[in-house]
């Protein structure tokens, strides 16, 4: 079972992904700013390609720590990726042995896409930067309240 992340607090420059079948987004920023920045876009879905991908953002970026946005229904209640998501956190943590915290991704996508729009960037021109600015909204609601989030 997981423990609240206040057992845990990440200091230094964190990575965040926003998990999907087809398409993971990726945020960084650090604790000393507390803002979190999209950086990227892994666009494979197959799983090798996309490891290879996070271990050569983890060489470059060299984080303290992962945070992974964990989708509910808006009751609450697991989703669909829910299993998805935490499988994915836990192959995180165990291929690379660094701290993962999962933080709740509700509405992540809708903040995403309304910042891109206050960006001028609409309709299908979003795709393609979509997940990494819902990475961004999931690192940065950590960064507003570490304590919501679990450690995997």
């Amino acid at each position: 079972m997981p423990e609240h992340a206040s057992v845990f607090v990440a200091q230094g420059t964190l990575l965040a992904f926003d998990f999907g079948t087809r398409r993971i987004g990726v945020a960084v920023g650090n604790t000393l700013l507390r803002r979190a920045n999209p950086l990227t876009t892994i666009d494979d879905e197959k799983t090798d390609t996309r490891f290879a991908s996070i271990a050569a953002l983890l060489a470059e970026w060299q984080p303290s720590a992962l945070v992974v946005g964990l989708p509910g229904n808006d009751d609450g209640t697991p989703h669909e990726l829910t299993a998805l998501c935490r499988r994915f956190a836990n192959r995180l943590k165990g291929r690379f042995n660094l701290p993962v915290v999962l933080v709740d991704e509700r509405y992540t996508s809708l903040a995403a896409s309304a910042q891109l729009n206050e960006e001028g960037i609409r309709g299908r021109k979003q795709k393609t930067l979509i997940d990494q600015y819902a990475a961004q909204q999931i690192l940065q609601a950590y960064f507003d309240e570490p304590a919501a989030g679990l450690i995997v």
